[in-house]
C-alpha cells in the first residue's frame, strides 16, 4: 500500500502531508553516506545518485538523509563495491560491470555486449526476474543492489586513428569497461579499465589509443574531441547501461519498511529521470561535436560481426567455468530471445520506417 502511494502522482504532491505527522513522530533519523563511481562534473550520471539522495530526503521530510560524495572523496570510484561490502560506507552509486574482475556475473546487473536495450533491461529487472536472479549473488557480497539510473544506448568511443577493418584493432590500447574488454581482447585489443576522470589524460598522452565512456553529452564535457578526432557508433557493448545503488546488507535490513519503500521509489525515479536527461542532452551535444570538427564514423560491418561472435563465444566459455554465471545467463538469454522477437515486430518495424521517412524528408530539405 505504501509503495503504491509513493509511486502515484498524488503521493508526490502530498509528500509533505504524508511525512508531517506520521514520519515526524514515529520514524527514526538516519544519516548515510553514498560513494559514487562518477565525478561531480558529469551532472547526468553523477546526478542519478544525487537524485536518489534528494528524493529520499523529500519523501521522509528530512528524516532519512543520504549525502552523496563524488569518486575519490571517500574511496576511489572503482572501489565502491568493497566499501559497501565491508561497511566503510552505507551505500554507493555505480555501474556493476566495473567489478567483473571479481566475478563476470556482476555484468548482468549493468549490461552485456549485444544484450538488452533500455526498455528490455528495465523489463528484465522489474518484471522479468532479473533482480530475483541477482539477489542471491549480491547477498554473497553483503550488498543489496537496486536499479538507479540508465544511460540508454551508448556511443562506440573516441579513436586517435580510423578503424577500417578488424585488422585495425590489433594492438590497439583502449579504455573499455566490463566484459566488452574481454571481447575486444579476442580481437587483438589491449583493454584498459580507467575511471572516468582519468580517461582524458590517458588519451591525450597516448597511454591509450581509444576510449569509450558514455555518449555525446558526457564525452563533450570530458573534452575527448580535443584529443581524438574519430567518434564511432554504435557502442555495441552497451545497448544500455543500468546503474545501481549498492546498499550494505545489514544497513538495508535495519531500515524501517517505509524507508525501504522510499529508497525503491527514489531509485525508480532516478532511472526515469536519467534516461530523459540523456535523451534530451545527447542530440544537441552530438551536433555541437560535429560542428567543432568531430568525424562521426560507423563501425565497419566486419568489426560488428566479429565482435558479436566473440561476445557469445565468451559467454559460453565463462558459463562452462562459472555455475552462477551459467544459471543467470540461461534465463537472461531466454528472456532476451523473447524480447527480441517482440521488438522486431513492433518497435523495430516502427523505428525503421519512420527513420527512413525522416531521412528522405531531410534530404529533400537540403
Amino acid at each position: 500500500m505504501i509503495r503504491r502511494q509513493l509511486l502515484t502522482g498524488g503521493a508526490v504532491l502530498g509528500a509533505s502531508a504524508l511525512a508531517a505527522p506520521a514520519i515526524a513522530q514515529t520514524a527514526p533519523e538516519i544519516r548515510w553516506r553514498l560513494a559514487s563511481s562518477f565525478p561531480r562534473s558529469l551532472d547526468t550520471i553523477w546526478g542519478a545518485g544525487e537524485h536518489v539522495a534528494q528524493r529520499v530526503a523529500a519523501l521522509t521530510d528530512g528524516k532519512f538523509q543520504i549525502r552523496a560524495f563524488p569518486a575519490g572523496e571517500l574511496v576511489p570510484g572503482l572501489q565502491v563495491a568493497d566499501a559497501v561490502q565491508n561497511g566503510t560506507v552505507e551505500c554507493a552509486h555505480t555501474a556493476s560491470y566495473y567489478f567483473v574482475g571479481k566475478d563476470p556475473t556482476f555484468a548482468f546487473d549493468a549490461t552485456l555486449p549485444f544484450g538488452l536495450n533500455t526498455r528490455q533491461m528495465n523489463a528484465w529487472m522489474h518484471e522479468g526476474g532479473g533482480r530475483e536472479a541477482l539477489r542471491e549473488f549480491f547477498a554473497g557480497y553483503n550488498i543489496v543492489s537496486i536499479p538507479a539510473g540508465n544511460t540508454g544506448a551508448q556511443m562506440g568511443g573516441w579513436f586517435r586513428r580510423e578503424i577500417k577493418s578488424v585488422q585495425d584493432l590489433n594492438g590497439l590500447k583502449m579504455r573499455i569497461a566490463g566484459l566488452a574488454g574481454n571481447v575486444m581482447q579476442k580481437l587483438g585489443v589491449v583493454p584498459q579499465q580507467i575511471a572516468g576522470g582519468d580517461i582524458y589524460p590517458a588519451l591525450e598522452k597516448g597511454t591509450v589509443d581509444a576510449a569509450e565512456w558514455i555518449g555525446p553529452y558526457d564525452d563533450e564535457k570530458l573534452g575527448f574531441n580535443r584529443v581524438a578526432p574519430y567518434y564511432y557508433f554504435p557502442g555495441w557493448w552497451e545497448g544500455c547501461l543500468n546503474l545501481s545503488l549498492y546498499v550494505n546488507q545489514a544497513k538495508y535490513d535495519a531500515l524501517p519498511k517505509l524507508y525501504k519503500e522510499v529508497l525503491e521509489s527514489a531509485c525508480h525515479d532516478a532511472t526515469l529521470t536519467s534516461i530523459a536527461k540523456y535523451d534530451v542532452q545527447n542530440p544537441a551535444a552530438l551536433k555541437r561535436l560535429i560542428a567543432a570538427g568531430t568525424q562521426l564514423r560507423a563501425f565497419p560491418r566486419d568489426v560488428m560481426a566479429a565482435s558479436y561472435k566473440a561476445s557469445f563465444d565468451l559467454y559460453d566459455e565463462i558459463a562452462a567455468q562459472n555455475a552462477t554465471f551459467k544459471k543467470i545467463y540461461e534465463g537472461w538469454r531466454e528472456f532476451r530471445d523473447t524480447e527480441y522477437g517482440w521488438f522486431r515486430v513492433t518497435e523495430h518495424s516502427f523505428d525503421q520506417f519512420v527513420y527512413a521517412m525522416y531521412g528522405q524528408e531531410a534530404q529533400q530539405r537540403r
